[in-house]
């Protein structure tokens, strides 16, 4: 199939997306200490999401598969090399234009805890059972974190949709 057959010149008006991932961090702490969740705090200059946590992530280049952004976006923000990178959740945000979002979702493991700052903010490791309070983190992130890191290991991927309502507030519909 050639680049003409994609039908890519005769998308004029059409709905596109953005393509983003979002990587949530973890780490299995010595015998006891519990599982812990890496979260970045928004830089307090940062343009969207100031001051709010989240996890790590960014666009995905051109060129560049999913799988492979969400490394490189892992390695940019954190210096982590990750195991077990697993696709765990695609998320169709409709910001009502004639563009949205389509973010891929992730989960990986990290073998240490030693984190590289970068200008995106800061990163801390928090326990998965007292993450930061809700009020605290980017809207989605509360239920992306029990959908994400509460899935069986062998579980497909979910699918969730978001959309902005007339007052400008953001709803979820998650499969299942």
């Amino acid at each position: 199939m050639g680049r003409t057959e994609q039908g890519i010149e005769n998308s004029a008006g059409r709905y596109s997306a953005i393509p983003r991932v979002l990587a949530l961090i973890t780490f299995e702490g010595v015998a006891g200490s519990g599982r812990e969740v890496l979260l970045l705090k928004g830089a307090p200059d940062k343009k969207i999401w100031p001051n709010l946590y989240n996890g790590v992530g960014g666009h995905v280049e051109a060129g560049e598969d999913v799988f492979g952004a969400a490394r490189r976006e892992i390695r940019e923000e954190t210096g982590l090399t990750v195991t077990d990178l697993r696709m765990r959740g695609i998320v169709h945000i409709d910001a009502g234009a004639a563009r949205g979002i389509l973010m891929f979702v992730f989960t990986a493991r990290s073998e240490t805890r030693t984190v590289v700052a970068s200008g995106e903010g800061a990163l801390e490791w928090w326990p998965a059972d007292r993450l930061p309070e809700a009020r605290t983190m980017v809207a989605d992130l509360p239920l992306l974190l029990a959908k994400a890191l509460g899935r069986p290991a062998d579980a497909p991927p979910f699918s969730a949709r978001y959309w902005y309502d007339e007052a400008d507030r953001l709803r979820m519909e998650f499969d299942g």
